[in-house]
């Protein structure tokens, strides 16, 4: 079959799914959608705190609607700008950041909390150590974990976050960090309200800071129900946008093709994750937008290096060299994806376009096999995602053509899934041998995929799915952080490829495209280079 006949194939089959959803939709956000936005996301976040959880669905559903970080990166530029603090400074020495607090930031008032104060430094304080000391009252509170930080090693960075007055803060750090103001701007660097912790610690239910939450964001919190929707309220006292849509809800909808049929006929304004075989239907439609963006992303294939024969850089070398990536990004990403070489995908100042690739060799990959002992009677398992993400669409696909490689070297392989926060868990207890996952970057800063994908720190925390800990790429990516000129850092980056290359902990596969799909009465909703979306500044045309 030739992949102009699958590709119509694919468009016809999806076309067909949606519209017979569309004709069984009833209409019940046409009244909703007067007064605010409908978001169509793909699944039920697991906290609304992204200080607690680096899933992508967890993100969209709290962090830019609920709350605000110290910096912020501007969408257009990916400059780093004033959010919560509205200027700071940097000693010589790169040890102290001072950071101006804004003054008269309204916190949420809601029928579970009603503020007595406007935010300052007492919550800048409060929401940092909570993550970094261990000894906080909150700290082990939702049994959190704060993998974004611990994987990046955040908590030993900083010393101490020091009150110089209500609106003056100082952040102490052991050494010089060049990723640290852009780590302050991320999805997870949110700012709580110390108040409402010490009223829900007061009430004996704290972990309720977690579950009912109170920020400063554009949007309040109103009413979740699990694998339903989640309804938020418009801030009035918002500080940034005044112009904020009356209502915001998350139409929980798992489905891609239900979610595109829902936009077809105006149950929502805006669909998370688009399939790739959809992207076609959506462009043809008048009242339909498609946006693309380049994504700072990467979907991989991680060895659970902490088990044999797994642990053997030759066996992972060999299992690399049995798939042919080209293939399977045609199958899985319908040409929205650059085959990867690395972790860092080209947008990126540190990409090494010249970087070597494991090619396919599965000549080579049964000799490999064959000399390190991987006879025809072993058995693999590869876990894949239940859940569409930019980085990898299908997952499930992706494993079965895996599978059909790696049967061609003589190794038979299991495909394994749970659902998402049971195949989260499992993973992150080391139970599996593979794993098909990737990451998509949270700031502009190339230390955002060495760290949490690759660093000892990170297997702790739940980032590092290979399990590899590789003394000599520590120290690597942590000196290019001590330097503030991109070019020494690229050539130490360049020296953590070599690292990576040689060692193979995991497969890079591919660096995926950023869509979102909305109707054409929505405007100012822009595709957040850096993780989560945002509604802060999105309107409707009346």
């Amino acid at each position: 079959m030739t992949r102009l006949v699958l590709d119509t194939l694919v468009k016809y089959f999806a076309l067909v799914a949606v519209w017979f959803l569309a004709g069984c939709l009833e209409h019940s956000n046409a009244n909703l959608r007067k007064s605010g936005i409908v978001y169509c996301s793909e699944g039920s976040p697991s906290t609304f705190n992204p200080q607690l959880d680096t899933s992508g669905t967890t993100v969209d559903a709290s962090s830019h609607q609920l709350y605000d970080r110290l910096l912020e990166f501007d969408p257009q530029t990916s400059k780093i700008v004033p959010g919560l603090a509205s200027s700071w400074k940097v000693s010589r020495d790169g040890l102290i950041y001072t950071f101006q607090l804004r003054k008269q930031v309204s916190f949420h008032t809601t029928p579970y909390h009603e503020p007595s104060r406007f935010f300052n430094a007492n919550d800048v304080m409060f929401s940092i150590n909570r993550w970094r000391d261990k000894n906080h009252p909150f700290h082990n509170i939702s049994d959190a974990e704060y993998p974004y930080f611990f994987s990046l090693g955040l908590d030993s960075l900083i010393k101490d976050v020091v009150r110089i007055n209500g609106y003056r803060v100082e952040i102490h750090l052991s050494k010089p960090d060049s990723s640290f103001l852009a780590n302050l701007a991320t999805d997870f660097a949110i700012i709580l309200s110390e108040e409402y912790a010490e009223n829900l610690l007061a009430q004996n239910t704290p972990q309720r800071l977690d579950e009912e939450p109170i920020g400063t964001g554009p949007f309040k919190f109103v009413k979740y129900q699990k694998d339903r929707h989640i309804r938020y309220a418009r801030h009035e006292g918002y500080w940034q946008e005044k112009d904020v849509v009356q209502q915001l809800v998350y139409d929980i909808t798992p489905s891609s093709s239900l979610r595109l049929a829902k936009l077809m006929t105006g149950e929502c304004d805006v669909i998370s994750l688009p399939a790739h075989s959809e992207l076609d239907i959506i462009r043809e439609r008048n009242n339909l937008v498609l946006d693309e963006k380049p994504g700072l992303n990467v979907g991989y294939w991680a060895f659970n290096t902490s088990k044999a024969p797994f642990d053997n850089p030759e066996v992972r070398r060999a299992l690399a060299m049995a798939i042919d990536k080209t293939t399977i990004l045609e199958a899985v990403y319908f040409g929205s994806a650059i085959k990867a070489t690395g972790l860092i995908p080209p947008s990126s100042w540190a990409y090494q376009a010249d970087l070597r690739d494991a090619s396919y060799n599965p000549l080579m990959a049964r000799e490999l096999l064959e000399k390190n002992n991987i006879g025809s009677d072993f058995e693999m398992d590869i876990w894949a995602m239940p859940v569409e993400r930019t980085y990898n669409p299908n997952a499930l696909m992706m494993a079965e053509l895996i599978q059909g490689y790696l049967e061609q070297v003589g190794i038979t392989v299991n495909i394994v899934s749970f659902e998402w926060s049971n195949f989260r868990r499992r993973l992150q207890g080391g139970a599996h041998d593979s794993v098909l996952i990737g990451w998509s970057a949270d700031n502009g800063d190339p230390d955002n995929f060495y760290r949490p994908l690759l660093s000892c720190a990170a297997i702790e925390s739940g980032t590092n799915r290979a399990k590899w800990c590789n003394p000599l790429y520590d120290e690597v990516i942590n000196e290019a952080l001590t330097y503030d000129d991109v070019e020494t850092r690229a050539a130490l980056y360049q020296t953590a490829n070599a690292i990576v290359a040689d060692q193979m902990p995991l497969v890079p596969i591919a660096h995926a495209y950023r869509y979102q799909a909305f109707r054409n009465d929505v405007t100012n909703l822009d595709i957040n280079p850096f993780g989560g979306i945002r509604f802060g500044g999105v309107k409707k045309l009346q």
